[in-house]
């Protein structure tokens, strides 16, 4: 489906905000899609979570304009917005129960108690927690906690769910089986999910879309396999996962494809995926190779490398390889083998297609 069949759930316009001297939104416009699990993805201090609260209704905006359902919200209060916003910390409270934190929203919102009984049991249902209503929040794991946190706000029915890394105090394997339970209940409901994280994986393996965001600023949004395979700028293409940046020159084209003079010969490449022309003979350029597309094999067709095997390091179903140069140090991922041919010390050819190698002129 493309965007022009969606309705647009949110619509963010020229955000800025700032606290004394910093500026913490610099101009920040983008959209979300009714129904779509959206991220705003960036390092700590870009400005995703003050976006985040200026949604919730917990920070006001010096300057632009926020429209949920096209609605301007300006000046609504939070819960009047039917936006819930999941903390990073539960925040539950201890001496409830389960079922009475799930439901103290409803409560303030004097909603009755046999619905509020019914919605508090049905929620419970929908996150898998249907016999623990009675436990008190200190008999949970976390994992059990953090589902007793999104049950909170989902009981409310909400048009957007706000959630600030929700997973971060989660260990490795937590994180992993709580992804997987917010793709669940964001499939099962119409409900729009705005997600911040500075986790790659997170967003990657979650989102429909997503914005990375640098210092204030919008510096991609698009779809997580765009982003990666595609980015437009070496700032994206290092921030969503491991990248090697060889440094070149545009030389000319030959047919699709971009001729570019690197430090080791003459590659060709794709241009990224936002680009409206191609850059112009002579433009000083990176090239980006992921590590997983550098290969021990290839044929004449492919840009060539040569390079010395420094390290190789087992990771479970991969294995990575860093390799030395004459120029720069490269990392290649290969799927694990027992008798993978790798050592250290050993010098060889390494090869990468010419459409897996994308040309980034900023």
């Amino acid at each position: 489906m493309n965007s022009s069949e969606h309705t647009v759930a949110i619509s963010a316009e020229k955000i800025c905000k700032r606290f004394g001297q910093v500026t913490a939104l610099d101009d920040v416009s983008f959209e979300v899609r009714k129904g779509d699990l959206f991220f705003l993805l960036g390092p700590s201090g870009c400005g995703k979570t003050t976006m985040l609260r200026i949604l919730a209704g917990l920070e006001t905006p010096d300057s632009g304009t926020v429209r949920f359902n096209g609605r301007d919200i300006a000046g609504l209060p939070p819960h009047e917005r039917n936006a819930p916003m999941v903390f990073q910390n539960y925040a539950l409270w201890p001496h409830l129960s389960v079922a009475d934190n799930i439901g103290f929203g409803l409560v303030e919102r004097k909603v009755g108690k046999a619905e509020i009984r019914d919605r508090v049991a049905a929620t419970l249902q929908r996150v898998g927690l249907a016999d623990m209503g009675k436990r008190m929040p200190g008999q949970l794991s976390g994992g059990q906690q953090q589902r007793v946190v999104l049950a909170r706000a989902l009981v409310l029915n909400p048009d957007i769910l706000l959630l600030d890394e929700p997973l971060s105090n989660l260990d490795a394997r937590l994180r992993v089986e709580m992804r997987g339970e917010i793709e669940k209940l964001h499939a099962e409901t119409d409900i729009t999910f705005v997600y911040v994280t500075h986790d790659q994986v997170e967003a990657l393996s979650l989102a429909d879309r997503m914005a990375v965001m640098d210092r204030g600023r919008i510096n991609a949004i698009g779809a997580p396999a765009d982003l990666y395979h595609r980015p437009p700028n070496a700032f994206c293409a290092d921030f969503l996962g491991e990248a090697n940046l060889v440094p070149g020159r545009i030389a000319g084209k030959d047919g699709s494809l971009l001729v570019i003079e690197t430090p080791f010969g003459r590659w060709h490449g794709v241009p990224p995926g936002d680009s409206g022309q191609a850059p112009a003979t002579g433009t000083e350029v990176k090239c980006l190779v992921r590590p997983e597309h550098l290969r021990a094999d290839g044929d004449t067709r492919d840009n060539q490398v040569d390079a010395e095997i420094e390290s190789v390091r087992l990771a479970g179903s991969t294995t990575a390889v860093a390799l030395k140069t004459a120029h720069m140090n490269l990392k290649a991922v290969l799927l694990s083998g027992y008798r993978l041919q790798t050592g250290a010390g050993k010098t060889a050819k390494w090869y990468v297609s010419s459409e897996n190698t994308v040309v980034l002129s900023r």
